[in-house]
């Protein structure tokens, strides 16, 4: 039986005035950000504190690249990860930007003395 396919929509303050969470059951996976949109799967994540710092990290770096180039840089990293390691996981993992926002979710402050431009740190790949 085909459910109705519904977005529930949630507006923050935060460290950018504001930002628009959307529940969406069909999502692939459990969350995505979209500027100035961060989807998720189920409006359980809403209590997971460092989910939502990790994608409000993705937001920063989507504004500082101005938005297109984070997506032309992102899929070019994943790409380049997919040649080098063979392996969808090690590839996602080893983007410049996850890696910044897996290591910084649990700092619920980061977001607040980022430094411009701070996923550059992360290029070094890990294994």
């Amino acid at each position: 039986m085909f459910r109705p396919i519904y977005l529930d929509t949630f507006v923050f303050s935060s460290f950018m005035k504001r930002f628009v969470l959307l529940t969406f059951p069909y999502l692939f996976y459990d969350g995505i950000t979209l500027f100035p949109f961060i989807i998720i799967r189920h409006k359980r994540l809403l209590a997971d504190k460092a989910f939502i710092n990790h994608e409000r990290i993705h937001l920063r770096q989507q504004l500082e690249l101005l938005i297109i180039p984070f997506y032309v840089l992102y899929l070019i990293n994943y790409l380049v990860n997919l040649f080098i390691y063979r392996s969808h996981l090690l590839a996602y993992m080893n983007i410049v930007f996850e890696r910044e926002a897996f290591h910084n979710e649990k700092n619920l402050r980061y977001i607040h003395h980022r430094k411009l431009f701070g996923f550059l740190k992360y290029l070094r790949p890990i294994h």
